[in-house]
């Protein structure tokens, strides 16, 4: 398996490398990879059907000068701290592990690395419902993911110092999927490992998940393909950098 090491760049650059990979892992032109990004400036991320106006405060966004961009993969939607937060994204073959032939375990199995760099802190690390890992039994990771002919693309975050206060004011959270949760807030039910006591600056994170990562899969360090960059670029054109997808709902 192959690892990319950490790229800092816009939402619209982050989310048409992970399609790229998935492409060319498709058409046999990339092996199963491993990268771990973030995304700078901060920035949304939508799941593909969501209503960008009903999930995100397009208002406080703009002040705060945040872009937001839909994603390939499902879920909902994502505030990606560039102070606070680190992304991990697998490209993997259905048939690399049995675990991914379930959805629910599957999310388990390529998420794990995140549960045992928390748990390496001490911290009580668990998953929660389809596609959370919690801390204390608060949020301090989600996950999404899609797939297509026989290959997955699982890419979720890790919360080490995301400003909360922030995400509150951009992310329009329902009361009633609160509710849903047993919470009356965001505060409630998000943490961070700053928030547990924890302080870590992006690069104590991303090492920390990188040996995690390298704990769990047989990676080897790589880097992208000419024919990876070249889609890239290409799907930021005409997907990831275009309003019409971006608020296609």
């Amino acid at each position: 398996m192959r690892f990319i090491p950490l790229i800092v760049a816009r939402p619209e650059v982050q989310m048409a490398i992970d399609e790229a990979i998935m492409h060319a892992r498709i058409e046999g032109k990339a092996p199963n990879t491993v990268r771990l990004y973030a995304f700078s400036p901060s920035s949304v991320t939508i799941g593909r059907f969501q209503s960008v106006v009903h999930d995100v405060n397009l208002d406080e966004a703009r002040k705060l000068d945040i872009p937001v961009v839909r994603r390939i993969t499902g879920g909902g939607s994502v505030f990606h701290d560039e102070f606070g937060e680190v992304t991990y994204s697998v490209v993997i073959g259905e048939d690399f592990h049995l675990a991914l032939k379930n959805v629910e375990s599957s999310y388990r199995y390529l998420a794990g690395p995140l549960v045992d760099a928390l748990k390496e802190l001490s911290l009580d690390a668990d998953f929660s419902g389809l596609n959370d890992v919690t801390v204390n039994g608060k949020k301090i990771s989600g996950s999404a993911q899609t797939r297509k002919k026989g290959v997955i693309l699982q890419h979720g975050t890790f919360m080490y110092s995301t400003r909360v206060e922030v995400l509150g004011r951009v992310l329009r959270v329902s009361k009633l999927k609160l509710q849903d949760k047993g919470v009356s807030s965001i505060w409630e039910r998000v943490t961070t490992l700053e928030r547990e006591g924890v302080k870590l600056n992006r690069w104590e994170a991303y090492e920390l998940l990188r040996q995690s990562f390298f704990n769990a899969f047989p990676l080897e360090e790589g880097e992208l393909t000419d024919y990876e960059l070249d889609l890239a670029e290409k799907l930021v054109e005409e997907r990831y950098g275009n309003p019409k997808w971006n608020k296609m709902r």
